[in-house]
């Protein structure tokens, strides 16, 4: 191509850090984005990744160095700049789309003044034209009634609508170049191609995209190139289409295997042992009703009828919304019906007092999205596994055997104990999270979106401890998550959820190869190609 690039990167490298102790976080990375181009990153957590894109905006750290034969961006040559000089590029030229818009947006302001500041910061716009520029930049990524939207705070939307909020903000001064880091991370496959039909019109408009992501289904939708991160190394890098269909790295190769569905649907456990043919977990007729605002009543669940029995893994798939989270905390026995019943092992759950529920809790436990929020970030793993065994009634003289035991049993090594969550990997935390759900010796545990935030490798590895762990100890499971391809793989049955009601559900092959509600088939509809593909295909011709 003769155009010149909007970065041209050569020989990068960052390291964290001096002496022993120093991290070569990037090595000699090479890479270059034209406009209305899109390149991909993608690769294993810690591969260097984030490391790397981050240098791009100056934002790499204080304790960074970074080099480079060549760093030039928008033109101009990186190296060369100063703090100053960053502020100037960043949000002017180059734009940041960051993984958490809950976290990234200001809690305490309103987004509409979040876009302001950028708009604002930039001399976009003159300040008595900047409420008028905020609703067409939120009508421009397709906020519906963007004027009373752009008055609401981000835990007042949806997730989708938080990610397009947070593009608006990233594109409020109209860079040329915008990195999106795993940009559709947690959302439901609904939303999620919204946003990436989004993240695709910015491209025609001449926008050059750097998708950082660890779902190779969202990168094959939208990447023209793609380069493979490993170890702080760029392995391979090509056409998407080339990289991803024939693969000439070994750990090219290897992420490809691990994408979920790849793999053929392990070997149902054992039969039912004598007593598990009955319901451990029943819910009828299941009802929540929660007020809305000038006194409106809204339905968050309505009329769901389910059973659970040992050794199952039941899915829970649905848009954000549909009333997956609120029915998971009835089950939890966090939110109470308004009518209907939860019964736990044949005994009433939903409707008893705590102080009945309190010593059942142990059968029931929670497998959280994010540990990293769920942990007490003060607190060491052996205090975080060592406060649920506390809590199950183990002696303090017990407790620590019995957390080294835990963790050797979700393949942990005894070395962590006195690790805090935020020196853990998110394949650690996740399985600190699992041991800790494991401490009560629980019969049900509730996932939900336990492998969202994980890259293809590490997600690989938690779905088959957690199919290991079930088959061994006959846990029954309730798994929400909005990867269909994951759902399939893992799930014995699926139940559909929209609007607070289930409108399809049956065994998970026969839902997913002849989906017979047009809700199922428009989320099925909804996933990227490649994700899509392997979700349909029946199980034996993946085999």
């Amino acid at each position: 191509m003769t155009e010149q690039p909007l970065l041209d990167v050569d020989g990068l490298h960052v390291r964290f850090g001096a002496g022993a102790t120093q991290v070569h976080a990037v090595r000699a990375a090479s890479l270059r984005l034209y406009a209305g181009r899109c390149l991909a990153l993608v690769g294993e957590s810690g591969s260097g990744k984030s490391a790397l894109a981050r240098s791009l905006l100056g934002l790499a750290g204080p304790t960074a160095s970074v080099t480079a034969d060549r760093l030039r961006v928008a033109g101009q040559d990186a190296l060369r700049f100063g703090p100053r000089d960053w502020r100037r590029i960043r949000g002017r030229h180059i734009g940041l789309v960051a993984q958490d818009a809950l976290v990234a947006l200001d809690p305490l302001r309103p987004i509409g003044t979040e876009i302001t500041e950028s708009l604002l910061a930039h001399r976009t716009v003159p300040r008595s034209q900047a409420a008028d520029a905020v609703v067409g930049l939120l009508t421009r990524v397709g906020v519906p009634e963007p004027e009373e939207r752009a008055r609401q705070y981000v835990h007042q939307l949806s997730g989708g609508l938080r990610q397009r909020a947070l593009i608006a903000s990233a594109i409020a001064a109209g860079p040329g170049t915008l990195i999106a880091d795993e940009p559709t991370t947690a959302l439901d496959a609904a939303v999620q191609a919204r946003v990436l039909d989004l993240l695709a019109e910015l491209k025609e408009q001449g926008t050059g995209l750097l998708l950082i992501s660890h779902d190779l289904a969202v990168v094959e939708a939208l990447a023209d190139e793609v380069a493979v991160m490993r170890a702080g190394v760029i392995v391979e890098s090509g056409p998407t289409e080339r990289v991803l269909d024939d693969p000439r790295h070994d750990y090219t190769r290897e992420l490809l295997a691990a994408v979920p569905g790849s793999r053929p649907r392990p070997a149902r456990a054992a039969p039912p042992a004598p007593g598990e043919d009955l319901p451990l977990l029943s819910v009828t007729g299941a009802v929540k009703h929660f007020a809305g605002g000038r006194g409106a009543r809204r339905t968050a669940v309505a009329g769901v009828d389910f059973t659970l029995r040992a050794g199952e893994t039941l899915g829970l798939v649905g848009e954000s919304g549909s009333g997956k989270t609120t029915l998971a905390r009835m089950v939890l026995g966090l939110v109470r019906p308004d009518e209907g019943t939860v019964l736990l092992d044949g005994l009433p759950w939903s409707g008893a007092p705590e102080r009945a529920r309190r010593a059942r809790r142990r059968t029931i436990q929670l497998i959280p999205q994010d540990p990293l929020s769920a942990f007490d970030p003060r607190w060491p793993v052996s205090r975080v596994i060592g406060e649920a065994l506390a809590a199950t009634g183990v002696p303090r003289r017990d407790r620590l055997g019995h957390t080294v035991r835990l963790l050797e049993r979700v393949g942990l090594a005894p070395d962590l104990l006195d690790r805090r969550p935020a020196a853990l990997s998110g394949g650690q935390r996740q399985r600190v999270a699992i041991a800790r759900a494991l401490a009560p010796e629980p019969r049900l545990l509730v996932c939900d979106e336990p492998v969202s935030a994980l890259d293809v490798s590490v997600q690989a590895q938690v779905l088959a401890l957690l199919r290991r762990l079930q088959n061994e100890l006959r846990l029954a499971t309730l798994f929400i998550s909005h990867d269909l391809a994951v759902v399939r793989e893992v799930c014995d049955r699926v139940l559909v959820m929209k609007d607070g009601r289930v409108v399809e559900s049956g065994p998970v092959e026969d839902v997913f190869a002849g989906p017979a509600h047009p809700y199922t088939r428009s989320l099925l509809d909804a996933v990227p190609k490649r994700a899509r593909r392997i979700s349909r295909e029946p199980a034996q011709e993946r085999l």
